[in-house]
């Protein structure tokens, strides 16, 4: 699938673009290049001095801000296929900085598009959130343009041959930034208590390499204007701080600005649109260009009143499970 293609991951250095990479280097050993964009020249530095990155002939690390247009149309030169995991996603942030989540998230989304198209790229894949679906926050608000954006873009493409499509999924257990390293962090330090918004709150959770396991599924599969969303475990966050620290007491410190009790995925307006396989699901474009692949035929419907969020999972990790997802962290 990908022997002799050029790839570029824009926030390469990060969690996901890390775990991604390696993967590339170990499965498809033919790879011909890959592409480093990030704007963190330190990160980018420790990743090229780590294994399987360092001295890797085929890794070229680009300093670039998915916001600087003209420098995203110099590094796609040569490029086959584009994985965007670039994101201002910390919710705080985003809400005391809205306009900086929009240029990066959106703009940087729509520089991305343009550039895509106008470079021959043959395909895009953003990554997107569970906060994206039904959005409570900045974040979540910026995420779900992007990926309208990113949709849309295969209805103007012209005769060009790019295609886009967007994955979603939700917490990714052990990401900087994730509650698990900073319940540890808490217990370095000492304290006896961990803080929890609400103690009715559940969250999505997967592994890193569920996460590239389901971009690759989209690079291979995708024709244009499809949103993957992954099937994976939820958890209750009371659960959760039991895995992490099974002796601490739980300190109910109120809902933050912008977050959810239940983190939604799907909402029963695309149901109409969702057509689900054994792992994951598809929500298809409403617009009349999309033009179906013949592996949707392996596909089934959802219901009509379909709703997908981590409240109604039918799929739950034991804190036995997360303990063990942790220790493989």
């Amino acid at each position: 699938m990908l022997t002799g293609k050029s790839i570029l991951v824009t926030g390469g250095t990060g969690s996901f673009g890390k775990k991604f990479i390696a993967t590339i280097l170990e499965k498809y050993p033919d790879i011909k290049k890959i592409v480093v964009l990030s704007r963190d020249e330190f990160k980018q530095f420790e990743m090229s001095n780590t294994a399987p990155f360092k001295d890797n002939p085929k890794i070229r690390f680009f300093i670039g801000d998915v916001r600087d247009k003209e420098r995203l149309h110099r590094a796609f030169q040569g490029i086959d296929i584009i994985v965007h995991a670039a994101a201002l996603k910390q919710v705080p942030a985003c809400e005391y900085n809205p306009f900086e989540a929009i240029k990066t998230n959106v703009i940087g989304a729509q520089n991305i598009i343009d550039n895509a198209i106008d470079c021959g790229i043959d395909k895009v894949v953003a990554l997107s959130t569970d906060k994206a679906c039904a959005p409570v926050n900045l974040y979540g608000a910026t995420k779900l343009c992007s990926d309208k954006l990113f949709i849309a873009a295969n209805a103007y493409v012209g005769e060009k041959k790019t295609k886009f499509a967007v994955v979603r999924y939700g917490n990714v257990a052990g990401s900087r930034g994730s509650v698990i390293p900073f319940f540890k962090d808490i217990l370095a330090k000492g304290e006896k208590e961990l803080p929890i918004t609400d103690v009715r709150m559940t969250r999505f959770w997967l592994k890193l390499e569920q996460a590239v396991e389901m971009v690759l599924t989209a690079i291979e599969q995708m024709c244009g204007g499809e949103l993957y969303v992954k099937k994976i475990p939820s958890m209750k966050i009371t659960e959760l701080a039991k895995a992490v620290a099974p002796n601490a007491d739980i300190k109910e410190v109120g809902i933050r600005p912008g977050e959810k009790i239940h983190e939604m995925m799907i909402s029963v307006e695309d149901a109409r649109n969702t057509v689900e396989f054994d792992d994951y699901y598809i929500i298809l474009p409403s617009n009349p260009y999309y033009k179906k692949g013949d592996y949707i035929k392996n596909a089934k419907n959802v219901p009509n009143d379909f709703e997908y969020h981590s409240g109604n999972n039918s799929w739950w990790l034991s804190i036995d499970e997360m303990k063990d997802l942790i220790n493989e962290i």
